[in-house]
């Protein structure tokens, strides 16, 4: 009986300690949700590796926190779903802090701002408004903050918007014809389709959209609302990497320019 109860003791131990083990390693680890498919901010080279601004960013901030980013890939409108139900510790992914998106999950501070612009044909004549653009179609991501923008302000003015599982779907469509014009971020639109051959017949048309409501305040880590504990981590290594000039340097390696908010 002794020796039975003394083995007994001697098991739960050792599931304790394993148990303390996971613990520690999950401590050491960030995993960041996001959608491989929005170059220049993320996407996956032709090896299948991760690559992108945001990717860069993630792991400088993980490297700044003491821990590994281990990134999660899931479908941009079932990002924050997916938070919620802990499939990651955080959002990383172009995500803009929006009044809609603060419903369900907190932020952390803007990181950086990119204009969202609308793209067409060379020489169609369309411009971002509801008069050039009353019976045309409109692409954009779904679930994006563009798509909020779109249907506040265009859907009720006889423009079809169109909402696509990636963006490259939605460019897809537009170099076939089923799209008039699509809506996105305006380095999305560069570095994704007009710098390629066959986005060359197309360009931004008219100024960016503004809508503070709907396309935010700019883009920056979601968390779990209530994560305040790790919230603070992250708001704190952003700050540090900001002051430091490491955002600002990534920021000038894949735009040209700093769109870091200061």
């Amino acid at each position: 009986m002794f020796q039975k109860f003394s083995r007994s003791i001697f098991v739960a131990a050792a599931l304790l300690g394993s148990v303390g083990t996971v613990g520690a390693q999950t401590q050491n680890t960030l995993r960041v949700g996001l959608e491989a498919a929005y170059p220049p901010f993320e996407s996956k080279s032709p090896t299948g590796q991760l690559q992108g601004f945001d990717i860069d960013l993630g792991n400088a901030v993980c490297a700044k926190m003491g821990v590994k980013c281990e990134w999660v890939e899931n479908a941009f409108d079932g990002l924050i779903p997916a938070l919620q139900a802990r499939k990651f510790d955080v959002i990383n992914s172009a995500m803009n802090i929006t009044d809609k998106r603060k419903q369900s999950i907190d932020f952390t501070q803007p990181i950086y701002i990119v204009p969202i612009v609308m793209v067409a044909k060379r020489g169609s004549g369309l411009m971002p408004d509801v008069k050039s653009l009353e019976g045309k179609r409109v692409g954009v991501l779904q679930g994006s903050a563009q798509e909020d923008f779109l249907n506040r302000h265009w859907a009720s003015a006889r423009v079809t918007i169109v909402p696509y599982a990636d963006q490259d779907q939605v460019y897809s469509d537009l170099l076939a014809g089923r799209l008039d014009a699509s809506v996105q971020e305006a380095q999305a639109a560069k570095d994704g389709f007009l710098s390629k051959p066959a986005g060359h017949g197309y360009a931004i048309a008219g100024q960016p959209l503004s809508d503070p409501a709907t396309l935010g305040e700019g883009i920056g880590f979601g968390l779990r609302r209530g994560d305040s504990a790790l919230g603070g981590k992250i708001n704190a290594a952003i700050d540090a990497l900001k002051k430091e000039g490491t955002l600002s340097a990534l920021s000038r390696k894949y735009f040209g320019r700093d769109i870091i908010v200061k």
